[in-house]
């Protein structure tokens, strides 16, 4: 086996595998690990004692002196399923004494896993799926609108325009899976009942990169962002704003680091437009007397930093009554969505929701908000298994509900 590549790490992360003091705490809030304790494997801690050992290993000085020996079969192969088996929703990181960034060390663990191939078949699969098809789920790209056929108007924005102020990336989930198609169909009419001049790019939108990123296949997703942003470049367009997080993170943190140029537009995320569109009386809200609790999609909250914003949307809606999880915030348990965890274990993704359902549960709330697709569908697929009657829905769907129109 060759040695062990260290080009995809950072002098920064290097240090840091290096500063570990072994404390143990991101091993309490590591949600994967609370479901899976009998796979050492997937605790943070373990993941870096196993690099620290196999750098000293290839490049210490016994090695310098002997030459590097191969690296253990067996250890490389618990090491990967457990770096896969992360929801990459950073609360390790979180708590680190020594302020680890874990969420970018576990990326380029990944991608070090990639070139060596030690990944899993279905990250291969994956991303044979986005390079062919330009989406995740495989089907044509020219059907990304499909979502708008149910509409009783389609808006003017959703059609077909080639220049506007606004441009709506929608995402991949929001487009092709049916459960999710009612985000951006109550997205499109706030925006158009609030007369914001936007447009949709149908066709020539493209996945945006993240599940390749964050799979460790990030040299796959260049041109896809190379293309995403020209698209949007050739509408004239002041701004993106996207409902799914991921996307948002992608463009808003991403995508100027690898064309190695500044956008040129503004990147929204959808709560932060609501918030913005409800707080300058461009859409009037009705009641909604239930009691609802908010779950903070990672992505949005810990990897983004927006945790004010959905709940501004959430409490200006007369009579709602909002209450809070016990786990929230940055401190906010992941849906098990993340990660692509899902298409690699699927019962752990499940393990991992049935977890946060249950916090959702103690509020006594009828409704789970989120303002992630992804979320949405996880969370509503725990609450089908449990048997558990609660209504999950996104922001964005809430606002489209009570929206006076």
């Amino acid at each position: 086996m060759a040695a062990l590549d260290l080009s995809r790490f950072t002098f920064k992360q290097l240090m840091e595998i290096d500063s570990c003091t072994r404390c143990g705490e991101c091993i309490t809030w590591c949600p994967t690990f609370a479901e899976k304790q009998d796979q050492d494997a997937i605790a943070p801690l373990h993941k870096i004692e196993v690099l620290q050992k196999a750098i000293r290993q290839q490049y210490g000085l016994r090695a310098r002196i002997f030459g590097a020996p191969p690296l253990d079969e067996a250890v490389l192969t618990a090491h990967a399923s457990g770096t896969y088996d992360c929801t990459l929703c950073g609360r390790c990181g979180l708590v680190c004494p020594v302020h680890i960034d874990t969420r970018s060390l576990w990326i380029a663990m990944r991608e070090q896993l990639v070139d060596m191939e030690r990944h899993p078949e279905a990250m291969s699969t994956l991303r044979d799926t986005v390079s062919s098809s330009y989406n995740i789920s495989g089907d044509a790209n020219t059907e990304r609108l499909i979502w708008s056929e149910n509409l009783p108007t389609i808006p003017e924005g959703v059609k077909g325009k080639e220049h506007a102020e606004v441009v709506y990336f929608v995402g991949c989930v929001s487009s092709f899976y049916p459960q999710s198609y009612s985000i951006p169909q109550g997205f499109a009419e706030i925006l158009d009942n609030a007369e914001v001049d936007f447009l949709t790019l149908g066709g020539a939108e493209q996945c945006c990169g993240f599940p390749l990123i964050i799979a460790g296949m990030g040299d796959s997703a260049r041109e896809l962002v190379r293309h995403n942003v020209d698209a949007v470049r050739r509408t004239g367009a002041k701004a993106l704003v996207a409902t799914c997080p991921s996307c948002y993170h992608t463009w808003h943190a991403d995508y100027s680091r690898i064309i190695g140029e500044p956008l040129g537009f503004e990147v929204l995320h959808s709560t932060e437009l609501l918030r913005d569109l409800i707080a300058e009386g461009r859409i009037k809200l009705g009641s909604f007397g239930r009691r609802v609790t908010y779950h903070d999609p990672c992505d949005l909250g810990r990897t983004s930093g927006i945790y004010d914003a959905p709940r501004e949307v959430i409490l200006s809606i007369p009579d709602i009554e909002f209450i809070e999880m016990k786990d929230t915030r940055e401190y906010s348990l992941c849906c098990g969505g993340g990660g692509d965890v899902e298409m690699s274990d699927k019962d752990l993704s499940a393990s991992v929701a049935r977890s946060r359902l249950e916090q959702a549960q103690a509020t006594e709330a009828k409704v789970i908000l989120s303002a992630c697709q992804q979320c949405t569908r996880t969370l509503a697929g725990a609450a089908r298994r449990e048997k558990v009657r609660i209504r999950v829905m996104d922001v964005v769907e809430l606002v489209a509900r009570v929206m006076e129109r």
